[in-house]
């Protein structure tokens, strides 16, 4: 099953695929990713991607998504990647419409200079539990430890010079090129471009090493460095 997460500077919103609500295999798999990880999903919001789903024109048809996500305690908040048709009928049902949807046109400024690259940003102090640290727009470098609890987010790719024990979220705003680097894993969750990991999950053979994450045909790929 495949979960996206977005990030934002104070929180984040898991990307469920409208699709996958029809698969009769979506609940039982959405039970047991909440067994695993129980705390990370209470009361947790999510958008659904309606991007090439059918239907989704009716507020009925919202309701009908909102109480299958509810017996799991997730809150629907919003869709992105919809029609004209599906955005109204989502407000019609009290829902938000988030960027990027198929209403919204591309466009194109050839006259611009691309925005410059910001720095990566450097945290050297160890990262507590409760900490949330977001790179917007750029890579984040840590050279301290990352303790249970804390959360690391960028944009661009994260660099943990030493253990992290806590989340990395790499590639937040979409990025599937966006790596995760660390001196010795033992994370709670980690994450590129929505795609995710949580401890569980983690190989054992990975745990307690340096590691490279990469994402390679949608699929987190853990590799010793």
């Amino acid at each position: 099953m495949a979960i996206n997460l977005v990030q934002g500077a104070l929180f984040t919103v898991m990307v469920v695929r409208a699709g996958m609500l029809a698969d009769p295999s979506f609940e039982h798999e959405l039970a047991r990713q909440i067994e695993l990880s129980p705390r990370f999903f209470r009361a947790a919001p999510v958008v659904l991607d309606l991007r090439r789903a059918g239907g989704f024109e009716s507020a009925e048809e919202f309701a009908d998504a909102r109480d299958v996500l509810h017996r799991f305690t997730l809150v629907l908040v919003g869709v992105q990647n919809a029609t004209p048709a599906q955005i109204e009928a989502a407000a019609a049902a009290g829902l938000a419409s988030f960027a990027p949807t198929a209403a919204q046109p591309t466009r194109v400024r050839p006259e611009a200079a691309p925005p410059a690259q910001p720095r990566a940003r450097l945290i050297t102090a160890p990262v507590r539990s409760g900490t949330q640290i977001y790179a917007r727009g750029t890579d984040l470098v840590v050279t301290a430890a990352v303790s249970p609890g804390a959360e690391l987010i960028a944009d661009g790719n994260i660099h943990v010079y030493n253990v992290l024990r806590g989340r990395a979220l790499a590639g937040a705003s979409g990025d599937v090129g966006a790596r995760i680097f660390c001196s010795r894993l033992e994370a709670e969750l980690i994450s590129i471009a929505g795609r995710y990991l949580v401890s569980d999950q983690l190989p054992a053979d990975q745990r307690g090493f340096p590691v490279q994450v990469a994402l390679v045909d949608d699929q987190l790929t853990l590799t010793r460095i």
